[in-house]
């Protein structure tokens, strides 16, 4: 199930009120602080850390079965996709992935796929990454812009019906222009990395 995406933003605060006012939470905010990780995680708000000089690695905002994270970088930049497997598909996308020749690295939290199409493909088998494994909000379609021909067919060999609502267009930038949401009551908004959200109840 097609659960999540990742960006690197300058706009983190923005980014944060965006998703917060399409009905998401904000489950956790780490940055680095004074050399330090640490966690600014809710009930503190940016007006406790605002003046802080504060890099922060991820902020996490979600909704239903959808997990959003963004991390500070000076550009916009999209990084990867996720997807809620269990260990079957799990395995068996690794060993689809690595006769591709595509590079495979996991740890115990999930495990993430590079491919040469500018972007990473995470695999998650633990369902606390998600709020509620439901059809109450979840993404229905991603439409991703890509530089590369044929990549519908090779996502497709890669991740089977994983990937039916992914969708690719031909684009000078890899990143992501549309989010089909389901239980998420908007209508045509930008968030502002560029992803274009459209949902309803």
């Amino acid at each position: 199930m097609l659960f999540h995406y990742h960006f690197w933003t300058p706009y983190m605060e923005e980014t944060e009120k965006f998703y917060i006012e399409q009905g998401f939470r904000i489950s956790q905010r780490i940055g680095k602080f004074q050399g330090d990780y640490q966690s600014f995680n809710p009930p503190l708000n940016w007006d406790d850390f605002r003046d802080k000089d504060i890099t922060f690695r991820i902020i996490e905002a979600r909704k239903g079965a959808i997990n959003i994270t963004f991390g500070f970088g000076k550009k916009v930049m999209f990084d990867h996709i996720g997807f809620l497997v269990n260990a079957n598909e799990h395995d068996e996308i690794c060993n689809r992935a690595r006769e591709m020749n595509f590079n495979v690295n996991s740890n115990d939290r999930r495990t993430f796929i590079g491919t040469p199409y500018g972007f990473r493909i995470e695999l998650q088998d633990n369902l606390d990454a998600i709020d509620e494994p439901s059809d109450v909000a979840k993404i229905e379609e991603l439409e991703l812009s890509v530089q590369a021909e044929n990549l519908e067919k090779k996502l497709f060999q890669l991740l089977n019906n994983q990937v039916a609502n992914v969708h690719t267009v031909k684009g000078n930038k890899v990143t992501i222009n549309k989010a089909v949401m389901k239980g998420v009551s908007v209508g045509n908004q930008t968030d502002p990395n560029g992803v274009q959200i459209a949902g309803g109840i």
